[in-house]
C-alpha cells in the first residue's frame, strides 16, 4: 500500500443482504456518497487511520480503535491514511439485541451514535484477524464461535474508558433493553422482514411469522429499536435499492417495482427521507470519483 484506495460500489454486497453477516478485511476505501445498510458495523483498524462521516458527527478511528455503530443511517469513510488496514464486520441486526449493554447506550446506537475505546487492547489485532478467519471461512461452527467471542469483546468496552460519540438531540421516547421473550420475537420479525420485504407484506403478516398478535408486535418492535415495523421494511427495501442503482443501466421505476416499493413516487419519498437525495443524484454521486482499477485505486493519467 501507497496510495489511497477507493469504494467502489459496485463490488459491495452488504446492501443486498440485510439477514447476512458480511466481513470486509482490506484497506478501507473513500466513498464518494454515503451508503447505509441494515446490520449493525463493527470496525476495528490495524494501522494507519479512517475518517467516518456519520449522520450528525464526525469520527476519527486510529490505529487499535475497535468501533460500534448501526449502519441503518447514512455513513460514509471520507479520508483515510494511504496506510490503513481494517477489518469492518457487519452483523445482522438480532445480534445486536444479544449485546448485554447498558440501556442507555443501547438506545444511543440505535440512534445515531458511535461508541469507541478510548485505549488500545493489545489482544484485539490477534483476534479480531481470527475472527475475520473464522468469519469468512465456511465452517458454521467457526463462524458462530467468532460472532459470541466479538459480542463479549463488544460488551467489555463499557468496564474500560470508552467514548459515545452522538449529536443527537431527539426527545424519542426512551427504548427497552427487550427480555428473553421480547428478543426471540424480535429475532423471529427480522428473519421474516429480510426474507419477504420485496413483497407487498403488513404488520399483521409480520406478526403471525413470530406467532404473536399485531399490537404486540408493534410494540415490541418500536420500543426495543425506536422504529416502526414499515420504517425498518422500507430501510431494508431502500438498502436494497441502492445496490440496484449501482448499475447504470438499471431503470429507477424498475428499481423501485424490484425493492418492494408498490409506486415511484412511494420510492423517491423513502429514498430522500433517507438520503436526502433523489435515487438520480445518488446514483449521480456514485459517479464522482476517480476512474479505479480492480482493487479500487485511481487510475493515474500518463
Amino acid at each position: 500500500m501507497g496510495q489511497k484506495r477507493y469504494w467502489n460500489p459496485s463490488k459491495s454486497t452488504v446492501e443486498k443482504v440485510p439477514n447476512r453477516l458480511v466481513v470486509s478485511h482490506e484497506q478501507p476505501g473513500i466513498m464518494s456518497t454515503a451508503h447505509w445498510h441494515a446490520q449493525i458495523e463493527i470496525n476495528y483498524v490495524f494501522q494507519g487511520f479512517v475518517d467516518y462521516q456519520m449522520q450528525g458527527h464526525q469520527t476519527r478511528l486510529d490505529k487499535g480503535d475497535v468501533c460500534i455503530f448501526w449502519g441503518g443511517l447514512p455513513h460514509r469513510v471520507y479520508d483515510t491514511s494511504d496506510d490503513a488496514l481494517f477489518v469492518a464486520i457487519h452483523l445482522p441486526l438480532i445480534h445486536f439485541f444479544r449485546l448485554r449493554l447498558p440501556a442507555d447506550i443501547q438506545q444511543k446506537l440505535m440512534r445515531g451514535a458511535t461508541l469507541l475505546t478510548a485505549k488500545s487492547d493489545p489482544g484485539d489485532a490477534a483476534a479480531f484477524a481470527r475472527w475475520s478467519d473464522y468469519m469468512r471461512s465456511e465452517d458454521p461452527a467457526r463462524v458462530e464461535h467468532a460472532i459470541d467471542e466479538l459480542l463479549l469483546r463488544i460488551e467489555r468496552i463499557q468496564f474500560d474508558n470508552y467514548r459515545l460519540i452522538d449529536a443527537s438531540t431527539t426527545d424519542s421516547a426512551p427504548l427497552e433493553a427487550p427480555d428473553q421473550q421480547s428478543f426471540a420475537n424480535i429475532g423471529r420479525i427480522c428473519e421474516f422482514i429480510a426474507e419477504n420485504f420485496r413483497h407487498d407484506i403488513d404488520s399483521t403478516d409480520i406478526a403471525h411469522s413470530a406467532d404473536i398478535h399485531p399490537k404486540y408486535a408493534m410494540n415490541v418492535f418500536k420500543k426495543s429499536t425506536g422504529m416502526t415495523l414499515n420504517e425498518y421494511v422500507s430501510l431494508l427495501r431502500l438498502s436494497y435499492a441502492q445496490a440496484l442503482l449501482i448499475n447504470d443501466s438499471a431503470n429507477v421505476l424498475q428499481v423501485a417495482m424490484d425493492s418492494g416499493f408498490g409506486s415511484l413516487s412511494a420510492f423517491n419519498k423513502c429514498f430522500r427521507k433517507i438520503a436526502g437525495k433523489s435515487p438520480s443524484d445518488f446514483r449521480r454521486d456514485l459517479r464522482a470519483r476517480p476512474r479505479l482499477d480492480a482493487d479500487g485505486f485511481a487510475i493515474r493519467p500518463h
